[in-house]
């Protein structure tokens, strides 16, 4: 990966073994140019400039997104997030699991606040998000893998930095703890995404066309990742 400036726009090429390239704008604002191995850095200038409206619009829109984003707090009846439904935060002091998810109510050990852990707060949640999710996610790619008429090596939920989930070159996939915050729509739309790339790797219409036979609705479901991604988070 590299990063180039251009006029007042800073961005990050990543090559690999695709046939097309494509602009991205990532969840923490980086600009992101996917090119083939062999395109020239000059195809990728012109490529820039050709997008510069496109680019400045969706980097406005991200700010805008961004500026409501939530910033939650360790405290009871602060509300986090869990398939898309909003729970409670209980603080507790007699259980023996950081993190449990029962009557209704996250139950956090209050020690983990009290000693101002807030880090080791944030770690009770997405171990949380990454066992529940690592569960249900498998659930889902073996539901619409035969759809697809794919067979994935491995699947695992994780940290994935400003991704939603990778498709690897040897058939594993990869999707991030935050998914599991979505409401489950939301992650089918990322499971069949994902799998779609063992046809396509590129985001051409064939891939979108390969989505939309297993998805027709997935429009929305896109946009519905693209104005609320910001709020998962904890």
């Amino acid at each position: 990966m590299s990063a180039t400036r251009n006029k007042d726009i800073t961005y990050e090429v990543i090559r690999s073994r695709r046939a097309t390239a494509d602009i991205v704008i990532e969840r923490d604002g980086r600009v992101l140019v996917r090119a083939p191995e062999s395109i020239p850095d000059k195809r990728i200038e012109d490529l820039i400039e050709a997008k510069l409206y496109w680019i400045y619009k969706n980097l406005a829109e991200w700010r805008d997104l961004n500026a409501t984003r939530v910033l939650r707090e360790y405290r009871n009846g602060e509300g986090f997030l869990y398939l898309g439904r909003s729970y409670r935060l209980l603080l507790v002091a007699d259980q023996e699991e950081p993190l449990l998810l029962k009557n209704g109510r996250f139950c956090l050990r209050r020690d983990l606040v009290d000693r101002g852990e807030i880090e080791a707060a944030k770690a009770a949640f997405r171990d949380y998000y990454i066992a529940r999710g690592a569960e249900r996610i498998r659930q889902r790619v073996d539901y619409y893998a035969p759809k697809i008429g794919v067979t994935p090596r491995d699947i695992n939920v994780r940290e994935l930095g400003n991704r939603w989930a990778l498709c690897s070159p040897n058939g594993n996939l990869a999707f991030h703890w935050k998914c599991t915050m979505a409401p489950q729509t939301i992650i089918d739309y990322i499971v069949v995404h994902e799998l779609c790339h063992f046809h396509h790797l590129d985001h051409t219409a064939a891939f979108w066309n390969e989505v939309d036979k297993v998805m027709p609705a997935y429009g929305e479901r896109k946009e519905w990742l693209r104005v609320h991604g910001a709020g998962l988070d904890v």
